[in-house]
């Protein structure tokens, strides 16, 4: 399956190299899930007070970390779907500040937030094992660019794993 869901070049924007060449030779399915962990042992050690500081002005909480997080997983779901399905109608990208002030991540329970991202990992996993393998290399276009079904779902754990670093750096 790991060779099923590695992307090739010209299925993703150069902008997701990194978070693509982060998982390659991984298990997708068992990144996806093993992530929960990692996201749960990061914010239980970190403790609701911690988690609403931003480590500067103008940057995220960690909840709104999280909540960005959850929101993309969401999004990139949804981009899968539709392209598993065949969809040829561009798909809109999305203003990450936009969506995470309208959010107000701040403002939910930390272990609402948490339980969030475990079910959008869940649901992920669920599409992701239920598609069939020819759709996997279906192309669509979202936020005016290529991107094929297995990139999204590289994308989605090297995402995760660019902000869980980023939050181990600066927390």
């Amino acid at each position: 399956m790991n060779e099923i869901l590695a992307p090739q070049e010209g299925e993703f924007a150069p902008f997701y190299s990194g978070y693509v060449a982060w998982v390659i030779g991984k298990d997708i399915p068992k990144l996806l899930l093993s992530q929960i962990e990692e996201v749960r042992f990061l914010f239980e050690k970190m403790g609701e007070e911690k988690s609403l500081k931003a480590y500067a002005p103008g940057k995220w909480t960690p909840k709104e970390v999280l909540g960005h997080i959850i929101d993309t997983d969401r999004i990139m779901c949804f981009r899968a779907l539709c392209f598993a399905r065949g969809e040829k109608s561009e798909l809109p990208g999305f203003d990450q500040d936009t969506y995470v002030s309208n959010a107000h991540f701040n403002n939910i329970p930390l272990p609402k937030l948490l339980e969030d991202f475990e079910m959008s990992r869940y649901s992920l996993t669920s599409l992701l094992q239920s598609l069939p393998v020819d759709s996997l290399t279906n192309i669509g276009i979202a936020n005016g660019a290529n991107v094929s079904v297995r990139a999204l779902f590289n994308i989605i754990p090297g995402h995760t794993q660019h902000h869980l670093n980023v939050l181990k750096e600066k927390y």
